[in-house]
């Protein structure tokens, strides 16, 4: 009875953290895109309706703005015991994510749980895809993130004489990966990870992602396949495609 009692308390929990404290400049949408509807909901409506479905979450914590005002209008739903809310993002992801992870501490995480942080704009995640993640790197020492292989052949650019964008070089595409989210790393090491990377302000504007934030303490993190439709809906026409992805299922 005694080593069952250990066992169970020491099973690492598993929170997904969505930073949703951007202003989505580039999707040209008049506001902020994670709030923009998309097949009948705001985009971050359809993110968390995903998240939710994923038993093996213990929770997710939306990280909002301090002057958020919109979040509960546009998702009335978001409520319950698995359903957490805290309005501490910052002027970058990676602070509004050191942020959030705070505040998992504060609510009662502990060092060894896993933390899924994933892209509010990525809205046609699907709880299959979350659960591959869950299982590619529970095992693992230092987690890892869903990404795919790139299939098109990569430019690099240059400004021309017009300030057109024109090709430099073609880059190999071999051995390199389009990063997608979630990206799964243990609280007690994501948190020192991208709170060490914000002191140094160079180091700093080359986080990204978590993963890089990992990798910038020398750690590899596990590349775990994704799907093509897990993209973030970022420029105008996204949102279309987005519409037209979710219709189909």
């Amino acid at each position: 009875m005694s080593l069952t009692i250990a066992s169970h308390e020491f099973k690492p929990r598993a929170f997904a953290l969505v930073p949703c404290a951007g202003v989505g400049e580039r999707a040209g949408v008049g506001g902020p895109k994670q709030y923009h509807p998309v097949a009948g909901k705001a985009v971050v409506a359809h993110t968390l309706a995903a998240l939710a479905a994923v038993p093996r979450l213990d929770a997710t914590l939306v990280v909002l703005s301090p002057d958020d005002a919109r979040f509960e209008q546009h998702v009335p739903g978001f409520e319950g015991e698995r359903a957490w809310v805290a309005r501490v993002g910052g002027a970058s992801r990676a602070e509004s994510v050191a942020n959030g992870l705070t505040e998992l501490l504060a609510r009662g995480a502990q060092p060894h749980d896993w933390v899924l942080v994933h892209d509010a704009a990525r809205c046609l995640i699907q709880p299959d895809w979350v659960e591959r993640l869950m299982d590619a790197c529970e095992d693992d020492e230092v987690g890892g993130l869903l990404a795919l292989p790139l299939a098109d052949t990569l430019k690099a650019a240059v400004v021309g004489e017009q300030g057109e964008a024109r090709v430099q070089a073609t880059v190999d595409r071999a051995g390199k990966w389009a990063a997608q989210t979630p990206q799964m790393f243990r609280l007690g090491l994501l948190r020192p990870a991208l709170l060490s990377a914000l002191a140094d302000p160079e180091t700093a504007a080359a986080i990204t992602d978590e993963a890089s934030a990992i990798e910038a303490l020398g750690h590899q993190p596990r590349l775990v396949p994704g799907a093509y439709d897990n993209f973030k809906v970022t420029w105008p026409g996204d949102f279309a495609l987005a519409a037209r992805l979710l219709a189909t299922r």
